[in-house]
């Protein structure tokens, strides 16, 4: 097996963990939990910025963003720009749902590398993120 081949397995297999995830019953999963995702890291998160991270429809993003709204995830602030639109905004609930998450996360990358020197653990970030890029 070439090189190509161990990373297109390893994905498969990460995709597969990831996607048997168990999360707390008042947690989102899947595609509602990619909407706070996108939030947090976007610096004037709209609808459309979520349909653009999530390659989704508009209609589709709406209806993500409403259900975040309605969960207590999110909620929608005036633009002071630009009065036609909304900007999407983490409530109190949302950032702590996320605060946990990144910390589920954290723990189990930190895990997978137990026993990792230091080096080996900068390397496959640094490669990580550059094979992230090179996805585009």
């Amino acid at each position: 097996m070439d090189e190509v081949e161990r990373i297109e397995q390893a994905m498969i297999a990460i995709r597969r963990r990831q996607t048997r995830r168990t999360l707390a019953a008042d947690e989102p999963s899947g595609q509602a939990f990619d909407v706070l995702d996108v939030v947090e890291a976007a610096t004037e998160p709209t609808v459309s910025t979520v349909a653009t991270a999530l390659a989704v429809d508009q209609p589709r993003a709406s209806k993500l963003v409403a259900a975040a709204v309605t969960a207590g995830y999110l909620r929608r602030v005036a633009d002071q720009s630009d009065g036609r639109r909304s900007l999407l905004v983490l409530t109190e609930h949302g950032r702590d749902l996320l605060d946990r998450a990144h910390d589920r996360r954290r723990g189990a990358f930190d895990r997978a590398m137990t026993g990792w020197p230091d080096t080996d653990r900068a390397d496959f970030a640094r490669l990580l993120a550059r094979f992230v890029d090179g996805l585009g």
